[in-house]
């Protein structure tokens, strides 16, 4: 399964199948307006980060009709060979993978691995790219926020956005994140939230908190995605 043929293989079904999320569902944009707040990100030359729950990765693709086209976007993935094929379909959707991972910081190997793509995150969004994580990935709790994603946003001075997002009818895995496979054909809906914002001398505890503030808001979000297509 982890061999490069597979892999391959994977990530062109995986391509194939989120491009066809994208054309056949029905989506209901909201905050994509032109004007708003997101619109006047994507335009001016400044970066931004991009948040989704992890469990949502299969809904998320939409997003890329929205900003793809004015700054580069770049997804963090963690370094775990089971994220190699989801790496590789997000080359196909032209959104180079960021791979790197700090979950275990015992585990030098993927200590060094989280740092290295803590600084490319940081340069990508200090040429005004556009960051797409999953704070809560790789391995949970599901729809908690990692400090993480705040502390970025804090050193990077970015804005942030939350998307809430969800479609139906869709299949949910047994996984720890709840993991929902969208059918084809069916509805969705995408809320952009935001922006939000990290002081740059915000503490530890500050972060903390932005973190339990954020993840209530982006779960906030999805709830009024998914009463969109109710």
């Amino acid at each position: 399964m982890r061999s490069n043929a597979v892999q391959g293989l994977l990530g062109w079904l995986a391509w194939l199948y989120l491009e066809l999320v994208i054309r056949t569902i029905r989506w209901t944009r909201i905050g994509e307006e032109p004007g708003g707040a997101l619109d006047q990100v994507l335009k001016g030359p400044g970066g931004m980060i991009g948040c989704f729950w992890h469990g949502d990765i299969a809904l998320s693709i939409t997003a890329k009709v929205a900003v793809i086209e004015h700054k580069l976007t770049r997804i963090l993935i963690s370094l775990s060979p089971d994220g190699e094929f989801i790496a590789r379909s997000m080359v196909h959707h032209n959104m180079p993978p960021i791979r790197g991972s700090s979950t275990k910081k015992k585990d030098k190997g993927k200590a060094k691995g989280g740092a290295a793509a803590f600084r490319e995150a940081l340069d990508l969004l200090a040429s005004g790219g556009i960051l797409v994580v999953t704070p809560d990935g790789p391995r949970g709790p599901a729809r908690q926020m990692a400090p993480g994603t705040v502390r970025m946003a804090r050193r990077a001075g970015t804005p942030v956005f939350l998307l809430g997002l969800a479609a139906a009818p869709v299949k949910r895995l047994n996984t720890w994140d709840g993991t929902k496979l969208p059918r084809l054909f069916g509805k969705g809906c995408i809320v952009w939230d935001g922006p939000y914002h990290c002081p740059p001398g915000a503490s530890d505890e500050d972060m903390d908190r932005l973190s339990v503030e954020w993840a209530a808001a982006m779960t906030a979000a999805c709830a009024r995605a998914q009463a969109v297509i109710a």
